[in-house]
């Protein structure tokens, strides 16, 4: 799907006598050899001048260049002549003379090539010998070419072909295989275009060498491999007309040459081994030379095996191979063509009269129409010699060679491109420019008819400076595939340098790229990594984001296949077509393209377009409302309005999550000035039922289909059964003939065993068996238990179904409707419905206190004591109420309730020591003092606890109350107690201390070595701290012994 492009030319003219050129390719200029008034002049291209290296007496004897190649690292040449001589001229000579005859072959020289590493030079010889040198002019291998070569292959020939071996009967040629030839070639020379000249082709790494040549005994001509050393490897089979032109492509698998039948020419291929691998026909130069006077001197492979070059005797044919076609891409009217060593698609050519050279560079370039809706029709003209071969994508998806229109014209083309014609959307048009080697041509495709483009423009050649390729003016200072982004966010300059560099503005933007286009939102761009890459348009290329090399992660690059590029994009379809190496088409629609194609498409309310491009290209529907949550909310009514189909909107509903997907899934696909900051979570705080119940309210005002209510509800969260039931039954009650497919539809969307139980919830039988027949039960299973339903009485009925569902708060109160109180009762305890029954009896002081005298017994089982003595509080059961308050440790509450009882003394005081002990248990000091001062009347003992607990005040003031046979407490028991508690005290500052000073010096040194070497303090990581274990503090104070020095410890109670 590429064209040829000249993207930069140079020429010198006047330069008359030019015998030879060779490319520099230490500099990239071109020297060459010229005859002048007998001189032979070696001269350079030096600022579109050619300068004099060295002059010498031109042979007296008429002569031809055989060769000319330039050495770049010892900067000289070497020219070989038919005659026989082998010249160097050297350009800085050091030591040894500029000019030198280094060898020279009496036979004379038929052809000679280099090797590609230029350090063997094979050399033919007019007595049909075949001689090798080293650089240096030494000779390895001398081989003679005899009859004798043409056994090294055993081509095997079972007769086919020959009359006595072809069956003769009646329908033969039906018969005939068609595997096998009808006639086989014995290798006759051709009668026209046969010079007997004699090539020479390497194969591009150098291991092997191809010798075109005529066989004097035998009047056969034969293409010769040998190995470097000089081997003779394999020969060609026969091949009748086959001439002189050869060329081995540098990839190694095949070689060009070309075979002459009748009036007609074509380009052949052999492998290795020396058999034929297909071939291509050429075309006919033009209407007034016959076949017989269209002489083919030369084939030409470039460096990178992608454009062969054949010369005719006053032109020069470029073609291309894409899909097993042969494309003609270029026809330039100069017959000798140098291709550049290293730069694929550069050349230097010369004229047929040799009185100017010029070089040129190319490029391949796409001739695709605009990329921007809605004229964005994906239209791509192929040039191929006469014959335009037109194909818009959006309309009609052709693989190469193939194409929805062919222009045929009058003479080839050698460049085209395409412009917007029309700007009215209902009827676009475009012109399609044509360039051709003596003339412009013009031609108007109209895409909203199934006609073929019309001739419209035809003229002469312009000023090279107003030609216009793609909209962009033709500049020979810069290449032509440098293209201007359109996007409303601003301007920017890419262009795709020679070594893979794409540049923004002058400023590299990623290495590695293979091909790229700019729609008016995104940079897409190919790279060497096999990844389809798409970057943002933003205002300032500075803040163009590249995606990174993760297309299992992020939306904005896809991996492809390798060495694809790409052909054109098409964003009104989400469209991007790819051609892979072989020629072949892809078109795919990336997930970038797709979901700006969407928010656009949303931002301007066409849901029902969003929707479709959602529902073909598998897009998660949730971005329908979070790209837009308040605008989608305020439009539910025109979302329904424009998708209108039941299924599409039941599709929605179903795909409605609480994620945020404009925030997660597809957070990298938006434009980072356009992105909110990452949540944690990425969730909407209920937005699934928000959206339902907005559906719910616009599918109701519009009495819209019941499979779309249905939908709404059981599509909440959580789903919401029973309203969807519910709609079921208002449909029976209006004797609808859609029940059974609502029921269907509904057993679709929630599991029918859920189903069976909200159905059976609402205590219609009817319609839990519309729903059972849904599912896979036996009908064994469920049709008794529900004919003992629809036998009970209503209350019955409903207690036993809640029952089964478990649902049993219910069922006490359907009991109750029922009066059976005893079952109640059984039926409370054993499911614990305790508190639910008392509710039904709060007004029936009877029923309520023998619930009430089941629920303590409950609570009391349970180890709930503090509730089971409020109630047995309340049944005035004071003995069990004080039991149940001291095992809940409420000492006041059971002293009291003891107290009012009334319990006897030694009880009483039996209760108290108790109740003492289990605070002491505790560490409720204070409690544990009260109860042995106001109920055991211990006042020493009471304190003691005081001081124990730190209440040195209370103690002090119980004391002074005493009697006057407790003042000496004051030194027995106060005394000791602030002894005691200040010892504690002194030795937990004590060890503080302690662990201060071992702990400071050491964090000390910790800091101060974190100075000196961050790099080892850290293990390697200087990351500020961000990847340090969590760990990490706590590992280093492992490493130290910091013992709390004594039994006191850090949680003691002031």
């Amino acid at each position: 799907m590429r064209n040829l492009r000249c993207v930069q030319v140079s020429t010198i003219q006047n330069v008359p006598g030019i015998k030879a050129t060779a490319w520099d390719v230490s500099n990239h200029s071109v020297v060459c050899l010229r005859d002048t008034d007998c001189l032979l002049c070696f001269e350079r291209w030096v600022d579109d001048e050619l300068h004099q290296v060295a002059c010498w007496d031109a042979p007296q004897t008429p002569y031809h260049a055989v060769d000319l190649h330039f050495f770049g690292d010892t900067e000289s040449a070497c020219i070989i002549f038919d005659n026989g001589d082998l010249v160097v001229v050297r350009e800085i000579p050091s030591n040894e003379e500029r000019i030198e005859i280094v060898g020279s072959i009496d036979s004379g020289i038929s052809a000679a090539a280099w090797s590609p590493d230029e350090e063997l030079l094979i050399v033919t010889t007019k007595a049909s010998t075949l001689i090798f040198l080293t650089r240096d002019f030494e000779d390895l291998v001398s081989v003679e070419l005899t009859a004798g070569d043409l056994e090294v292959s055993d081509h095997v020939s079972v007769g086919w072909g020959k009359k006595e071996t072809q069956f003769k009967g009646k329908k033969a040629r039906a018969l005939r295989d068609p595997t096998v030839p009808e006639t086989i070639d014995d290798g006759r020379l051709a009668k026209d275009n046969e010079f007997h000249e004699t090539t020479i082709s390497w194969r591009g790494d150098g291991a092997y060498v191809a010798v075109n040549a005529v066989e004097d005994s035998t009047q056969r001509r034969v293409i010769r491999i040998y190995s470097r050393e000089g081997v003779l490897d394999s020969v060609t089979e026969p091949v009748n007309g086959l001439i002189g032109p050869l060329s081995w492509r540098p990839a190694g698998n095949l070689l060009a040459a070309v075979q002459v039948y009748g009036e007609k020419h074509q380009v052949i291929f052999f492998e290795r081994n020396g058999l034929r691998h297909g071939q291509f026909a050429l075309r006919s130069l033009d209407g007034t030379r016959k076949g017989q006077d269209v002489c083919i001197r030369s084939l030409h492979w470039n460096v990178d095996s992608t454009v062969l070059a054949i010369g005719y005797d006053d032109r020069v044919q470029l073609w291309t191979m894409g899909n097993y076609h042969w494309y003609l891409k270029q026809e330039l009217f100069e017959p000798t063509l140098k291709w550049h060593p290293e730069k694929p698609l550069a050349f230097a050519l010369t004229p047929k009269l040799c009185h100017s050279i010029r070089r040129l560079q190319y490029t391949f370039d796409v001739g695709a129409g605009p990329i921007i809706p809605p004229f964005d029709y994906g239209v791509v003209v192929v040039i191929d010699g006469k014959t335009l071969k037109i194909t818009p994508f959006r309309q009609a998806n052709i693989p190469p060679p193939m194409a929805l229109y062919e222009v045929n014209m009058e003479e080839n083309a050698n460049d085209v491109s395409v412009t917007l014609q029309s700007t009215e959307p209902e009827r676009p048009m475009f012109k399609i420019h044509v360039l051709h080697p003596s003339k412009t041509a013009a031609y108007l495709l109209d895409l909203s008819t199934a006609q073929p483009p019309q001739a419209i423009e035809e003229g002469g050649l312009p000023d090279p400076a107003n030609i216009f390729v793609n909209g962009t003016r033709h500049d020979s200072t810069r290449p032509l595939s440098l293209q201007r982004s359109s996007s409303g966010a601003g301007h920017s300059d890419f262009k795709l340098t020679e070594n893979g560099f794409l540049l923004a503005n002058g400023r590299v933007l990623t290495r590695g790229c293979t091909s790229y286009l700019v729609t008016p939102s995104h940079l897409i761009f190919t790279t060497s990594q096999h990844l389809l890459k798409f970057v943002h348009l933003v205002a300032k290329s500075e803040d163009l984001e590249v995606p990174p090399d993760t297309p299992e992660s992020d939306e904005r690059c896809r991996s492809i296949e390798g060495g694809a590029k790409l052909v054109t994009a098409m964003p009104s379809i989400f469209a991007v077509v790819l051609q892979m190496p072989r020629g072949n088409l892809e078109t795919i629609y990336p997930r970038a393209l797709v979901l700006a194609g969407i928010r656009n498409s949303i931002d301007e309310k066409k849901y029902k377009k969003a929707f479709l491009a959602c529902r073909n290209q598998r897009v998660d529907m949730n971005i329908l409302h979070d790209h837009q949550p308040d605008q989608f909310i305020a439009n539910i009514g025109l979302f329904i309005d424009q998708v209108k189909k039941v299924e599409h909107i039941d599709l929605f509903l179903s795909s409605l999550r609480e994620e945020d997907v404009s925030k997660t899934m597809y957070r990298e696909t938006l434009r980072v000035d356009e992105r909110e900051p990452t949540s944690t979570t990425g969730v909407l705080t209920a937005k699934v039922n928000r959206v339902c119940d907005a559906f719910l309210e616009a599918l109701r005002s519009r009495k819209a289909n019941v499979k779309n209510l249905i939908t709404a509800q059981v599509c909440k969260n959580p789903p919401d059964l029973d309203a969807g039931l519910v709609e079921i039954v208002r449909l029976r009650e209006k004797g609808s003939d859609q029940v059974d497919e609502t029921v269907e539809h509904i057993c679709f969307l929630a599991d029918v065993n859920r189903l069976y139980d909200n159905a059976l919830g609402l205590y219609d039988l009817q319609l839990t068996l519309l729903i059972t027949q849904q599912s896979q039960r036996d009908p064994r299973e469920y049709l008794p238990f529900l004919q003992n339903l629809q036998g009970q009485e209503l209350s019955r009925r409903k207690f036993s179904i809640d029952d089964y569902l478990g649902r049993f708060k219910k069922a006490v109160g359907h009991l109750h409707e029922l009066n059976a109180f005893e079952e109640l009762k059984s039926y409370t305890a054993r499911h614990s419905l305790y508190e639910d029954a008392l509710s039904f009896y709060r007004y029936d002081e009877a029923n309520y206190s023998s619930i009430m005298q089941l629920y303590t017994d409950h609570l009391k089982s349970t180890s709930r004591f503090k509730e089971a003595a409020s109630a047995f509080h309340y049944l005035d059961d004071k003995p069990q109420a004080s039991e149940c308050y001291r095992l809940a440790n409420q000492w006041q509450e059971s002293l009291s309730i003891a107290s009012t009882i009334p319990l006897p003394d030694d009880k009483l005081r039996s209760l108290a020591e108790t109740l003492a002990q289990s605070a002491l248990e505790t560490k409720d000091f204070r409690a544990a003092a009260i109860i042995y001062l106001e109920y055991l009347h211990d006042v020493p003992s009471a304190a003691k606890y005081f001081c124990k607990g730190y209440l040195f005040t209370e103690a002090f003031r119980t004391i002074t109350l005493s009697n006057q046979e407790h003042t000496d407490l004051l030194t027995s028991v106060f005394d000791i107690g602030l002894t005691e508690n200040m010892a504690s005290i002194t030795e937990l500052l004590a060890d503080c201390k302690a662990q201060l000073a071992a702990q400071v010096p050491r964090i000390r040194e910790l800091r101060e070595k974190k100075k000196e070497d961050p790099l080892a303090f850290f293990e390697g990581d200087v990351n500020e701290g961000k990847d340090i274990p969590d760990d990490f503090v706590h590992k280093v104070y492992e490493s130290h012994d910091y013992g709390h020095g004594g039994d006191g410890d850090f949680e003691t109670e002031f």
